[in-house]
This record gives C-alpha cells, structure tokens and sequence, in this order.
C-alpha cells in the first residue's frame, strides 16, 4: 500500500454535449474539452465545459496557432449556442 496522499479528486469526463444540428459534431479533446468539426471534418474551434455557480456552462474557443493559446469566443448556457457562435465567427 502507498503512503502517498491523494490531494485533488480525480478528473473525471463528461458525457460529450448532444447537438441538435446535424452540421457539426464533437471529438473529445480532454476530460472537458471537445474539437468542433464540420460534415467534412475541418475544426471551427473547441467547445470547454466550465463550472458556474449557477451550473454548467459551454465556452466556445478558437486555438491560435502562433501563440498556441485558446481565445475566448464566449460562454453559454447551451452546448448549442457555443457551436453556433463558431461556426458563425
């Protein structure tokens, strides 16, 4: 047995967010990060599960290449909203 003291609960994943819209889909990136892909797979951005007090919200994200940062687009109550503002920015 291990004497190592377990500091943070585990990371635990989501289920991955349905869509209405047949447009786009979702690939898991990380435990709450999911990529963006259109009908022929090009990646409009990232949809970021976020912790509110208020429950959960969607952060819709664009990766920028140069600096290899996400960039804000905003957050949403719906997975919905968030794919919508990617695929319309």
């Amino acid at each position: 047995m291990s004497d190592a003291l377990i500091t943070s609960p585990p990371e635990v994943p989501y289920a991955t967010p349905r869509l209405s819209s047949p447009r786009e889909h979702l690939v898991r990136a990380a435990a709450h990060l999911w990529r963006v892909q259109d009908a022929r797979g090009r990646v409009l951005g990232h949809l970021r599960l976020v912790h509110h007090p208020l429950g959960v919200r969607y952060r819709a994200e664009r990766l920028h290449l140069a600096t290899a940062t996400f960039r804000l687009v905003g957050d949403f109550w719906k997975a919905d909203d968030a794919v919508a503002a990617l695929r319309n920015g």
